[in-house]
């Protein structure tokens, strides 16, 4: 049976981009850590796309390789053709921004897991599931890894699938400039001219910069060079040429390259060219295998290119289906795209990791309540917030669906022990009962604590914001809530808003949503909204529908606790259950407190401290189950 729309084969590292922008390599400070290599790039950018793609390649056993195979997951990548290599360490790859014409980057691929890619590695069965094949030039240059290509080209020609070759030269990897020569992009070589060339037969499609079908061809004029490949293939040709765009040529090579069929490009400013080319691919695969006309499919093509190349970063740049499409309607507005707020919004909303429709949280982060109990110290809470997670996991026995909210001042040892569990992890940072909002110290004035901050860690912040505040009170508010919002993105964390009028002013059926609307109409878009446990249909409804009106692709809302009993909260769940957009609770002092006091006092064991906060989450949870189960 075809599951697959595609498989890609060859190169798989991780890119370490250097943070900074401007400066030389040797100089860079910090890196960003994404997922790379050719065929990978293009696994991450047509899965965006709404192709169902896959990966063939070896990465090391090792935290690199485990890190590839977990984002590729995240990503929707079929991850059942990587291999694991107990030998070999996975590709690493450092590049940096020097300036518009130059990126440095240097290939650290020293017999590394990729490359030992081999034959015995190409499962026929595999194979079958695919409409399509796709080769990158890189894994023709050793004989090993041609020979696994070359078997599953055959194997694709033979399943009656498509088959695609991005020439992907680096004269680099083929051998024929030094270490320090990673950005070189053409060198000639008659050797590596006939090794392409022995295989460009077996393609359907071949897709190449001007420069890569010179060595394809054998020629540094491009018409040329085209011929030459186009003697020994049948294949569509598919030329890059820069800011002009791309043609496409299914027959005869005609004497320009204004003749072949192309795309609309789009004016924008180019800040990295790195990885263009894969988001390039990216694009032209989604219309190739969709039987789109040549022009609709360079249109995908090279407005996933424009995305590339206005980012930071290669696969993490590439557009969701949905961006695309918005970007088709709306055209460019900010040249730099990625200075474009809304489509930045959209671009993040719709390529974020993970899927949570259901969240039971258990929020044991408060600070000043448990610091208030008789004979609480530091070391009693820290250990207690041990306890808790104890009993988060005890109910959540592996399964997907559940979560902790914890703080690092007093629960650090218990938020680092949560690290590895599948928990989603929220993770405080309001000064507690503070108003006007301040934040803890650990972030510094200027936030940049969050840089510490582990990725699957969400950013939670409650404010205590009515709509009949002071202008004084809401200024302040919005400031410090809005410079969070926009650390956290910069840092790639996702951000979760609680808010609680009621403490702050008489609430109506409308207050929440008047609270939701003024957040977004200031820029903030929170991840994730908190919201206390309104007891009316009508209430819920106007929260609901300020949230989507704003942001469809939020990731939905919360139900707090507020330290109601369970009967109240069930009522409250009732109300809550009716809407999708209310994806569960985040309670604490419910599921707590008992404990709590007589942990503190010494009167209770921590064993039966544990499995009395399990047994009342777990109530919580049926509680929750059964209303959303009533929804039908």
């Amino acid at each position: 049976m075809r599951d697959l729309d595609l498989i890609t084969i060859g190169r798989s590292s991780v890119d370490l981009y250097g943070a900074q922008v401007g400066g030389r390599l040797e100089d860079m400070a910090s890196f960003q850590k994404y997922v790379g290599g050719s065929p990978t790039n293009m696994s991450v950018g047509t899965a965006r796309l709404g192709l169902k793609s896959a990966l063939l390649t070896r990465v090391g056993d090792e935290h690199m390789g485990r890190f590839i195979r977990e984002q590729l997951s995240r990503e929707g990548v079929c991850v059942d053709g990587v291999k694991t290599d107990p030998e070999r360490l996975t590709a690493l790859v450092l590049l940096g921004i020097r300036d518009e014409h130059r990126f440095p980057l240097i290939f650290y691929r020293e017999n590394c897991a990729d490359m030992a890619l081999c034959e015995e590695d190409i499962d026929p069965a595999f194979i079958a599931r695919a409409r399509a094949v796709v080769a990158t030039g890189t894994h023709l240059s050793h004989p090993r890894t041609e020979a696994a290509v070359l078997k599953a080209l055959h194997l694709a020609r033979k399943n009656g699938a498509q088959t695609a070759l991005d020439i992907d030269y680096r004269p680099n990897l083929w051998g024929l400039a030094g270490h320090g020569d990673g950005e070189s992009r053409f060198i000639e070589s008659a050797a590596v001219t006939a090794k392409l060339q022995a295989t460009l037969h077996l393609f359907d499609l071949i897709v190449g910069t001007e420069e890569e079908f010179h060595i394809a061809g054998g020629s540094t004029d491009t018409i040329t060079a085209l011929r030459a490949v186009r003697a020994v293939s049948g294949a569509t040709l598919v030329c890059k040429r820069g800011p002009m765009g791309a043609v496409a040529f299914t027959g005869a090579v005609p004497d320009t390259l204004d003749e072949g069929e192309a795309g609309p490009g789009f004016p924008i400013e180019v800040f990295n060219v790195l990885g263009a080319g894969d988001g390039f691919m990216s694009g032209l695969l989604k219309g190739w295998l969709d039987g789109e006309a040549w022009p609709v499919a360079l249109k995908y093509a090279n407005a996933c290119g424009a995305f590339a190349v206005s980012r930071h970063g290669c696969a993490p740049a590439y557009p969701s289906w949905e961006e695309l499409q918005f970007f088709f309607r709306r055209g460019v507005v900010i040249p730099a795209l990625r200075h474009d707020q809304k489509l930045e919004q959209i671009h993040w909303s719709t390529t974020r990791s993970g899927d949570w429709p259901e969240m039971r949280v258990f929020a044991f982060d408060h600070r000043m309540q448990l610091e208030s109990l008789p004979g609480a110290d530091a070391r009693k809470i820290g250990a207690f917030k041990q306890l808790c997670l104890k009993a988060a996991i005890q109910v959540q026995q592996g399964r997907p669906g559940y979560g902790i909210l914890c703080d690092n001042r007093l629960g650090r040892d218990a938020l680092h022990a949560a690290a590895d569990s599948g928990l989603w992890i929220g993770r405080p940072v309001e000064w507690p009962g503070s108003r006007p909002l301040t934040l803890e110290p650990e972030l510094g004035p200027d936030f940049g604590g969050l840089s510490e901050w582990p990725l699957a860690h969400v950013v939670k912040v409650l404010c205590f914001y009515h709509p009949d505040d002071t202008d004084q009170m809401k200024a302040e508010q919005e400031a410090t809530v809005t410079r969070l919002f926009h650390a956290a993105r910069r840092n790639r964390l996702e951000f979760l808003l609680e808010v609680i009028p009621s403490k702050a002013g008489p609430v109506t059926d409308q207050t929440t949503a008047q609270v939701i609307q003024r957040f977004y109409d200031i820029g903030v878009f929170p991840d994730w909204w908190k919201l206390e446990p309104m007891q009316t249909a009508a209430g819920w409804q106007a929260a609901v529908d300020a949230v989507t009106r704003n942001d469809p692709h939020t990731r939905g809302i919360v139900v707090l606790g507020l330290g109601e009993s369970e009967e109240a909260l069930a009522a409250s769940f009732a109300a809550a259950a009716e809407f999708d957009l209310v994806k569960g609770f985040a309670v604490g002092r419910t599921i707590f407190a008992e404990a709590a006091h007589g942990f503190m006092a010494g009167t209770i064991a921590a064993d039966q401290v544990v499995e009395m906060m399990a047994a009342t989450y777990t109530r919580l949870c049926t509680l929750w189950d059964a209303q959303r189960a009533a929804k039908g």
